[in-house]
């Protein structure tokens, strides 16, 4: 097994990180939602039959939850700007499939092509976690975090607008364009993170992975078109249990698996990946109420009459809503910490959901849902990934938040498949259409509001991070600034990296091991020798240090826990080895 960084050090990150990241989260998340204001008249563009229409959305859906876990690991293993870069160049001539066909199995490769890009939104935090310094992580993770909602919401009366004046399919050419220009800022203003993960790719894990989320997702996504109780559907499910169950089993043999499941299974990364899918489940019900609430025609009795880009711009405030919360979550993590910042989250969606219910007799009304709503939405996504990168080593933050980014999505994926079912069991039958009934939107914000109620439960089970765990910790100022960076070197190693003579060694790589075998941090001596590591957690660990023209060292040592670092100078071997 190797441990590696990169032997440059990561360039200095500059300003124009974070909003490069984020822009391409929002063009990612773009994807999602392209096609809803054409979603209806998909069967008539495509000369097919509704159901057949369908897959045109459960493609994207079905390869972006398996691409997510498997390009986070890839990130982790092989550079996660590289395959940042690699996800949007696959969306990028996905879209330009789809941009050029009107046929049914071309268009759903496309799409599928696509889904893809939804590893972006943990390669993107990923890499904010190997680069940015601990006072300005807090904002950008929840930024970063919230650009799928925040794309979302833009997209649709973007989309709405194009697809109402023009050809559908400049959707895609427009789709391509973004990200293409994200490819091109990713390039120019995001170094490559020098971190790296222990061992191999997993591709046994891979392959078990994907079979289990498609025999798992396939039935959640169509079971309303195949009926739940039917042969196909069960079966589905069954063999995603018996397949998940074998790949689990598998998984744990491996010293370098494609998802650490005895990381997964630790409390705080298992209860949080548990209230991402009831956040998932949340924030896909607004998205699919609110437009159908605006569009229907007025003489339903309770249908609001809009047009499809008014539609769109009522419920745009969500994902603005999102965007405008990173900063205030950053600020309230770093006096709560991410724990307190989801349950403030959840209950401020419970609020809009539970208010929503009053609050659909008029458009202005359904804007200050969709504003409630996504300042709850937002500070709990943008809670997630801190959780997550507080719980697991910094080298497996790429395949982590893939696998909670994938929780999410399973939320979504569920959310759209029980609200479609309520809305269809509950609509009226006007001239041989079904039109969705307000007692089926109602039921469906009841239904929100209870899984909800789940997340809360779950996070108030969360254990509490202590404040030298929180990724955001202070961050006000200078001088708080400062301090935290004091307060994790305490809770270290340092010390001087030397040859045999006792002179210091600069630019020596020094590699902390924790007592798994994984690296859990690394870093490059000073002029002067001096190097120092934060330890995410007490225990044995291993110093490994190697510089060009000096033998390699492995230096066992622990850390009790203690606010106190450990001295540990570091003496390379005299005898020299090839560079």
């Amino acid at each position: 097994m190797t441990l590696s960084t990169t032997d440059r050090p990561a360039r200095r990150a500059s300003g124009a990180v974070v909003p490069v990241l984020a822009f391409a989260g929002i063009v990612v998340a773009v994807m999602q939602t392209l096609l809803v204001p054409v979603v209806k008249d998909l069967p008539q563009l495509l000369d097919t039959s509704p159901s057949n229409a369908t897959w045109v959305l459960t493609s994207t859906l079905l390869s972006g939850a398996v691409a997510t876990p498997i390009m986070g690991r890839l990130g982790d293993l092989y550079g996660k700007r590289r395959m940042l870069v690699l996800s949007l160049s696959v969306m990028v001539a996905g879209a330009l499939v789809s941009a050029v066909t009107s046929q049914l199995l071309t268009m759903i490769a496309g799409r599928t092509l696509q889904g893809f890009a939804m590893g972006a939104i943990p390669l993107g935090i990923g890499l904010m976690r190997d680069m940015l310094p601990r006072e300005r992580l807090g904002s950008a993770m929840a930024l970063m975090s919230s650009s799928i909602g925040v794309g979302g919401g833009l997209a649709l009366p973007a989309a709405a607008l194009v697809a109402q004046n023009t050809d559908w399919h400049v959707l895609f050419y427009g789709a391509a364009g973004l990200g293409a220009v994200a490819i091109a800022l990713t390039l120019l203003a995001v170094p490559e993170s020098p971190l790296r993960a222990a061992g191999s790719f997993d591709l046994p894990g891979a392959l078990g992975l994907s079979a289990g989320l498609v025999l798992l997702l396939l039935p959640v996504t169509k079971g309303s078109d195949w009926g739940w109780g039917s042969g196909t559907t069960l079966g589905l499910f069954a063999a995603a249990v018996v397949v998940l169950l074998l790949w689990g089993l598998m998984e744990l043999r491996l010293t370098a698996p494609l998802v650490d499941l005895r990381t997964t299974a630790r409390r705080e990364v298992l209860l949080t990946n548990l209230a991402s899918i009831m956040v998932g489940v949340s924030f896909y019900v607004v998205s699919l109420v609110l437009p159908q609430l605006l569009q229907l025609p007025a003489a339903t009795g309770y249908g609001l009459g809009q047009s499809m880009v008014v539609a769109g711009l009522c419920v745009a405030p969500l994902g603005l809503t999102m965007m405008f919360t990173a900063p205030v979550y950053a600020r309230l993590s770093a006096r709560y910490g991410p724990r307190t910042t989801l349950i403030i989250g959840l209950l401020v969606i419970a609020l809009g959901y539970g208010g929503g219910l009053g609050l659909m007799d008029a458009a202005w009304q359904t804007v200050i849902t969709s504003v409630v709503l996504g300042a709850g939405i937002g500070l709990a996504y943008s809670s997630l990934p801190a959780l997550i990168i507080g719980a697991v080593p910094a080298s497996e933050t790429g395949a982590a938040n893939g696998l909670n980014t994938l929780m999410r999505s399973i939320g979504t994926s569920v959310s759209s498949a029980v609200i479609g079912m309520v809305l269809a069991d509950t609509a009226h039958d006007v001239g041989g259409v079904a039109v969705p009934t307000m007692h089926g939107f109602r039921v469906s914000f009841l239904i929100a509001t209870a899984a909800v109620a789940v997340g809360l439960v779950l996070a108030l089970f969360l254990p509490r991070q202590r404040p030298a765990s929180r990724p955001q910790l202070r961050a006000s100022s200078e001088e708080d600034a400062g301090l935290a960076r004091a307060e994790e070197v305490l809770r270290g190693f340092r010390g001087r990296v030397l040859d045999a003579a006792g002179a210091p060694v600069a630019r020596a790589k020094v590699t902390l091991i924790d007592r798994h075998g994984r690296q859990a941090g690394a870093t490059l001596s000073a002029e002067d020798g001096s190097y120092a590591l934060a330890v995410p957690a007490q225990g044995p660990y291993v110093l490994a240090a190697r510089a060009a023209g000096h033998g390699p060292l492995a230096h066992a040592a622990t850390h009790t826990g203690g606010d106190h670092p450990v001295d540990l100078d570091l003496p390379l071997p005299g005898e020299t080895v090839s560079a």
